[in-house]
């Protein structure tokens, strides 16, 4: 019999998150049996922990329930011959060491995976959030060559692949981030411009001087503040990609506007929020998109990887914090 670890919300967030509002539990997990439905034991190798996972607690988890999240987890008792003991697959079974499945929850990895490539990409890059910037360009902004783009939050796990992306369809690319860092490592992978949101004396001004003729397309991660700056820097007929808005996330008490109505009137934009599961019956096409970016090169990708399961609290703060460079994940 195996006995699993898991973090289970021992307390809904109240503000910004807590050590303590997360308990760590043991699970005793039956033996696999012929015949039975749960064919596969599978045990943890990479967890991830994204923004998201903030506001949808709240929406769709009571407490007691295990933390939400998704993992790469290795095969380690098979009675399902669809998938080999071994074997890597993607999962959403939340932050536990081991589960039992029935296998229609689980992904296979791409077989063209190579072996010199991190497993842990099937969670960033290669994997949810790196299809969240494929379809929110694509799909949602509707960018075209020559156009400029502006994405913020752009070290992060999904803005960093937004501004690759945006540069391999011919675009400008101008990006932000909260620290001089980052910034760096924004250049580094090809972005036009980019600066320091925390120390530029006016994001207005900096929003200008990187842009003067303004933007045609801005991929949202922040919401708040930021947005309601760059709304009125956007061209005419510009579309904005609303994906996330971490700068609420942790708010006890709602922002209030400005609000949007005479910007988005007057040059006549498209703003469109969206959830990545819209395309879920396409995600073999951008998986396989970004994997052959990856492998040649013209999408790089960077990770902050924290050791041990029982820092997945401290993981999860630290993300929401923005201490990762690129995509942060958990090594069991």
């Amino acid at each position: 019999m195996v006995v699993a670890k898991a973090w289970v919300l021992k307390k809904h967030f109240d503000g910004f998150p807590k050590t303590s509002d997360f308990d760590l539990k043991k699970i005793e997990l039956p033996n696999l049996k012929d015949g039975g439905e749960q064919k596969l034991l599978l045990e943890s190798v990479f967890l991830s922990v994204d923004p998201y996972m903030r506001p949808y607690s709240r929406r769709v988890m009571k407490e007691g329930d295990v933390m939400i999240g998704t993992q790469v987890a290795r095969i380690v008792e098979s009675k399902n011959p669809a998938f080999a003991v071994g074997a890597f697959v993607v999962g959403d079974r939340g932050w536990r060491t081991h589960f039992i499945s029935d296998g229609k929850d689980l992904q296979l990895l791409p077989s063209s995976w190579p072996e010199s490539l991190p497993k842990s990409l099937a969670l960033g890059t290669v994997g949810m959030p790196g299809l969240t910037a494929y379809f929110g360009l694509l799909e949602v902004c509707k960018m075209k060559p020559g156009e400029i783009v502006l994405v913020n939050a752009a070290a992060g796990a999904v803005g960093s692949v937004v501004g690759q992306l945006a540069k391999i369809g011919g675009c400008k690319v101008v990006g932000c981030a909260g620290s001089d860092d980052k910034v760096a490592y924004l250049k580094k992978i090809g972005f036009d411009e980019a600066f320091n949101y925390k120390t530029v004396n006016s994001l207005d001004e900096a929003l200008r001087k990187a842009s003067p003729d303004g933007y045609d397309c801005f991929f949202d991660n922040v919401g708040g503040e930021f947005a309601s700056v760059a709304i009125n820097q956007m061209k005419k007929y510009g579309r904005i990609a609303v994906c996330g808005a971490i700068s609420q996330y942790n708010d006890s008490v709602p922002q209030k506007g400005p609000y949007v109505q005479m910007p988005m009137i007057f040059r006549e934009l498209q703003m469109e929020g969206f959830l990545v599961s819209r395309w879920k019956n396409r995600w073999e096409e951008g998986l396989q998109a970004l994997l052959k970016w990856v492998m040649e090169g013209k999408v790089k990708c960077h990770e902050k990887v924290t050791e041990g399961f029982e820092n997945m609290p401290m993981a999860f703060i630290g993300m929401l914090k923005g201490e990762n460079l690129g995509k942060a994940v958990v090594k069991v």
